[in-house]
């Protein structure tokens, strides 16, 4: 029996967007892509998953056009890598409304995580524009405040 139903043809655009994203994986190998890894032993590591779950997460998402692979050479043998795309990045609001989300319903005791605008460095409130500025957040223009680390910001893919 499958874990779920198959709605990449669906009506309803939130059922065939959770067709794509629905996965925890695919939205955890997002917020390392957006935080700069392009290498599956840097997914693997920060994640913690194992090779065979990666794999197949990676080469579903590059199916669904929210990573590309990208050749680079490492140890002189070329290497895939994976970039994020426009889709994978058009899903930077999404990825900072579950932060907010988590931060306000299922907060640590070790301190909160908060989204910057790095055009006007206010610390927003939105998860789709700054809260102060009303500029749109992009995955250029915004960094991640860690609890573990309050002060480095991680600024997004660039």
């Amino acid at each position: 029996m499958p874990l779920r139903s198959d709605w990449s043809g669906a009506t309803c655009p939130i059922a065939r967007s959770l067709d794509v994203v629905g996965d925890p994986w695919v939205l955890l190998v997002l917020r390392e892509a957006l935080q700069g890894a392009t290498r599956f032993e840097e997914f693997r590591d920060a994640l913690g998953v194992a090779d065979s779950v990666l794999s197949r997460r990676l080469g579903a998402m590059v199916d669904a056009d929210l990573l590309a692979r990208a050749p680079y050479r490492s140890d002189q043998r070329t290497r895939e890598g994976y970039l994020l795309t426009e889709a994978g990045g058009d899903l930077l609001p999404v990825l900072n409304a579950l932060m907010h989300w988590g931060e306000r319903h299922r907060p640590r005791t070790t301190g909160r995580m908060a989204v910057v605008h790095e055009g006007c460095g206010a610390e927003t409130a939105y998860a789709d524009s700054c809260s102060h500025c009303g500029e749109r957040l992009t995955a250029s223009n915004v960094s991640w405040v860690k609890p573990r680390d309050p002060g480095v910001r991680l600024p997004l893919v660039r």
